[in-house]
């Protein structure tokens, strides 16, 4: 009987391809949600300063940059897999701070509860899919290769 070992990733980690073909499309996924957001803020620059004011949030200027730093820079590297483990805690950071300064579902009127409470609860889920990649890594289709 033939044996089927999967290759073992720099990390020690035993990889299959379905493993790393499921992390590149998770990276996908999540890069699509980042990247395009990114772009927004950076073409729509005033207007993501007036929606960090309207907010209440100290330094809208250096937050928008931030933000769209963040966004397009970090979700440029984690689509190619690029610094990962980093860089999904980072996005992933950012994603509960970003559901807890704009996605105040306890503070908003009953009319608005469930929607800001979806969005609230998307970006937490969001976080958790970018713990799991800062985890287990990239897998071998990207630049980090584990």
């Amino acid at each position: 009987m033939a044996s089927t070992t999967a290759p073992m990733s720099s990390s020690g980690v035993t990889t299959t391809s379905m493993q790393d073909v499921l992390a590149l499309v998770g990276r996908i996924l999540i890069a699509y949600l980042f990247i395009p957001a990114g772009i927004g803020k950076l073409m729509g620059f005033a207007g993501t300063v007036g929606y960090i004011t309207s907010a209440g949030l100290p330094l809208p200027e250096v937050a928008a940059v931030i933000a769209i730093i963040v966004e397009l820079g970090f979700g440029i590297a984690l689509l190619l897999g690029f610094k990962t483990r980093i860089v999904a805690i980072v996005l992933a950071v950012f994603t509960v701070a970003a559901a807890l300064a704009f996605h105040k579902y306890w503070a908003v009127d009953v009319a608005k509860v469930m929607g800001t409470k979806i969005n609230f609860d998307k970006n937490i889920a969001i976080a958790g899919g970018l713990l799991a990649l800062a985890a287990f890594g990239a897998g071998r289709l990207s630049i980090d290769k584990r």
